[in-house]
């Protein structure tokens, strides 16, 4: 694996540090691992189409109450 390096602050270096979870895991791995939590939560075109809908759904009134929710799940609300 080619190596190169990156200039970060001291205070980026020690945000790092604290995302290890072990003392010789690597800076790459805790990277990648942040990276790959990154592209978990892009979301695509057809989740964002879902929760447009939904939102419109909302704009329309078409929603259940809270209450009802509550009833049919036994939660009780205080």
């Amino acid at each position: 694996m080619e190596k190169t390096t990156i200039q970060i602050s001291s205070d980026t270096l020690e945000r790092l540090k604290m995302l290890k979870r072990h003392e010789r895991e690597s800076y790459d791995f805790v990277l990648n691992v942040l990276l790959e939590e990154a592209e978990e939560d892009v979301l695509d075109d057809d989740e964002i189409d879902e929760i447009k809908e939904a939102l419109e759904e909302v704009r329309r009134g078409e929603t259940i109450p809270i209450e009802d929710v509550a009833k049919e799940f036994g939660v009780i609300l205080r």
